[in-house]
């Protein structure tokens, strides 16, 4: 996997990726930036909810579960000091499907955590993970 990140003035960068696709990031303006994009840490966490996300939803799918719906609200501190890495990360994933089973659901987040999420298994070397979960009826 290949990305580029490219200067743009500021502290204002490009990502593009192999794939072709693009997106700003940049920084607070206190921090020199104009706020064009989220900052760096923040696609970090959006990164990891959206590999998260990708695995229950696949997961539940293949196991034919009735879902329709996966949202991941995620809620994250750093730490204090540099480097300021993640040092908690809560994973709330709210499922919505017709008749969808908690066992599944809870297998499907139990396997992305503990399987399949690169992103959230390198981030679980310097954080405290933890996930739940709603289900909610179509």
């Amino acid at each position: 996997m290949k990305v580029r990140i490219k200067w743009l003035e500021g502290v204002a960068f490009v990502a593009e990726s192999e794939s072709g696709h693009a997106f700003v990031m940049d920084g607070a303006p206190d921090g020199g930036g104009r706020n064009l994009g989220p900052r760096p840490m923040e696609t970090v966490l959006m990164g990891t909810g959206g590999c998260t996300a990708y695995d229950v939803v696949h997961i539940l799918r293949k196991s034919r579960a009735p879902i329709i719906d996966c949202v991941v609200d995620i809620d994250a501190q750093r730490a204090a000091e540099d480097p300021k890495v993640f040092t908690r990360i809560h994973f709330h994933f709210v499922v919505t499907g017709k008749g969808l089973k908690a066992q599944q659901v809870e297998r499907a987040v139990h396997l992305s955590a503990e399987k399949y999420c690169s992103a959230s298994i390198m981030l679980a070397k310097t954080a405290v993970i933890t996930h739940d979960f709603e289900i909610r009826e179509a």
